[in-house]
């Protein structure tokens, strides 16, 4: 849909009945069974994942004691948790399906899906199978001594007393989540399964970052001494956090790096999950789950190459009309990378103007989603720089959702290592993709709605979620966002360039067996980006195998879906009322699709 297009629909007249989003029917008799059933479901999982009570804001009251706890990360842990999906599994198959309303139907299915493929992953006994598939218990990006520190930081609440004193109890149950998922690294490196050499050195590189520092100057404490500030709190506290962290945390990081350096020095270089047992089948299972889809690693790998094709294509047309036209496309935005007026200073003046400029763009759009949208969040979104202390290792962007409670807004996290990854051109893509209209309007919409239980309001389908963000994009375009800013509309292309090339570079990898170098190298020729983001990307998509491709496959559903809608409906077509799934909540692409067909009354 062109701009033109998106303006001519967008104050059409709303869908008929066929097409309003169902609602729960409390009288139903199954439907009220069912729902009570799964917020049973979500409450038995909250209690055994009190970080999660935290983000929500749902710590308080009776669940106060979630406040002062931490996630058991050891194997009897991740069994307890794999036992209650079997179980709730069970009580959900006595739901007899055809009794439910529309909307509990597909509440049913979704949640049925999920405890599937919860349930699925237990044939392969190693690594994280219960949501996202991540093969190491330890690397850059999965690991508490990486999610921890930064989860007190930013999550961790300090208004008095009692939550200072649930502050020292997490810094007492580190240790033991760190010793957790030791012994589990241990018994999966037993079976061949540890990360490549490159993503170790990593690894080591980020438990130094927080290790070779005096105590008091780790951001578990020196964050604690400013919450004990800020509520007017005295400050012994601080001396019993330094006291922690000396005597139990640091010994726990050391038996970590201990057994990390162990795995360096018996390291491979292959970048493949197909080295490890039943590889290819693990791949399978990875990339299923992150697409929620099926697809083979041979047909994710061509729809990348003929999509960078297709992107590539219209890349060149505009930045010939700029003037560029030696080269190929790749070299052409790398040459557009290094330009000077397209760089903030990589110094933290630079960094601030950059953040800066991400506030004005959220602003810009927030102006317009009622031209898309009926519903927008109420929750405020704001920017922050990745915490330095975990750069090295983490994404280029990602989100944080606000509290239930309205006490901590959402985050939008960018990664500003270094201001030559994220050049001007780019940025406003970016934030549409991770704020508004995006990630944040996205999950806010689903996490405000009463319409839907409390265990669908924060449902994480990637092929799904992060689809609709790359939509997102695309519709900031369609929305005339990039009107007389072709160099922006570039960096939106570039978007959609680089994440259809991740499909090439993942199935390349895990399925076609290319090297970190391959990767890495036809990522930067491709797309134009900066290598030291390019490698960070590639270095990621080794341990999240098959995540990265959810992206470009979720994209081009949303897409199919909208221009199937269109067809039917013709001159009737509302884009916000097609919009308006997103308040069903996330939910499998397939599901996806048949829900919206149905709504749209399409056979």
């Amino acid at each position: 849909m062109n701009r033109r297009q998106f303006l001519a629909t967008s104050g059409a007249t709303a869908l008929t009945a066929a097409t309003t989003a169902p609602t729960f029917a409390e009288s139903g008799s199954a439907d009220t069974r069912l729902r009570a059933m799964l917020d049973g479901f979500f409450y038995e999982r909250l209690a055994d994942s009190p970080e999660q009570a935290t983000r929500l804001g749902l710590d308080t009251g009776e669940r106060a004691a979630l406040r002062g706890k931490l996630s058991d990360t050891s194997a009897a842990g991740v069994a307890r948790d794999l036992a209650r999906s079997k179980a709730q599994a069970r009580q959900l198959a006595t739901i007899d399906r055809n009794s439910l309303s529309d909307a509990s139907k597909l509440d049913h299915d979704v949640v049925t899906y999920q405890l599937d493929r919860a349930i699925g992953g237990e044939r392969f006994g190693y690594g994280e199978t219960a949501g996202r598939y991540a093969p190491y218990v330890l690397s850059q990006l999965t690991g508490s001594y990486r999610e921890i520190p930064d989860f007190l930081d930013s999550q961790h609440r300090v208004a008095n007393a009692a939550d200072a004193d649930a502050y020292l109890a997490r810094l007492e149950a580190f240790p033991a989540a760190m010793d957790g998922e030791l012994a589990r690294q241990k018994e999966d490196a037993a079976k061949g399964v540890f990360a490549p050499d490159y993503i170790l050195d990593t690894t080591l590189k980020m438990q130094a970052s927080l290790r070779d520092q005096p105590a008091a100057q780790t951001v578990l404490v020196a964050s604690f001494v400013k919450k004990l500030a800020a509520a007017g709190l005295p400050p012994e506290r601080a001396a019993q956090a330094e006291k922690i962290v000396t005597d139990k945390i640091f010994p726990a990081l050391d038996r970590q790096r201990a057994l990390v350096q162990d795995l360096r020095a018996k390291a491979t270089h292959d970048a493949g999950v197909w080295r490890l047992p039943e590889g290819e089948a693990f791949y399978a299972a990875a990339a299923e789950a992150a697409t929620t889809t099926a697809l083979t690693g041979d047909e994710i790998h061509q729809i990348g190459l003929d999509q960078v094709a297709q992107i590539s294509a219209r890349i060149d047309t505009i930045l010939k009309g700029e003037g560029m036209s030696q080269g190929t496309v790749g070299d052409r935005l790398v040459a557009l990378n290094k330009r000077p007026d397209q760089l903030f200073p990589n110094t933290d003046p630079g960094r601030e103007a950059l953040l800066a400029q991400l506030n004005v763009q959220i602003i810009a759009m927030q102006k317009r989603l009622g031209e898309a949208f009926n519903t927008v969040p109420k929750a405020p979104v704001e920017v922050r720089r990745v915490p330095v202390t975990i750069q090295a290792g983490a994404p280029g962007g990602y989100y944080q959702n606000a509290s239930l409670d309205g006490s901590r807004p959402a985050i939008y996290y960018i990664n500003l290592r270094d201001t030559f990854d994220r050049p001007k051109f780019g940025l406003a893509t970016l934030t549409h993709h991770e704020a508004v209209p995006g990630h944040h309007l996205q999950v806010s919409v689903a996490l405000e709605s009463d319409a839907i239980p409390m265990i669908r309001r924060r449902g994480g389908y990637s092929g799904y979620s992060e689809g609709w963000a790359l939509y997102s994009e695309q519709l900031a375009d369609e929305m005339g966002m990039y009107d007389g800013d072709p160099l922006g509309q570039v960096g939106y292309l570039q978007s959609l360039l680089f994440r259809a090339t991740r499909l090439v570079v993942d199935s390349g990898m895990h399925v076609k067996r290319w090297s970190r170098e391959k990767a890495t190298d036809y990522l930067i020729a491709t797309t134009g980006i900066a290598r030291g983001r390019s490698q960070g990307e590639i270095d990621r998509y080794t341990v999240w195998p098959g995540q990265a491709c959810s992206y470009k496959i979720g994209h081009t559903v949303w897409n199919d879906l909208r221009a199937e809608v269109q067809k039917k409906q013709g001159d009737a077509f509302d884009i916000k009322a097609f919009h308006d799934v997103l308040t069903l909540g996330a939910m499998p692409l397939d599901i996806l699709k048949q829900t919206v067909r149905q709504r749209a009354g399409i056979a």
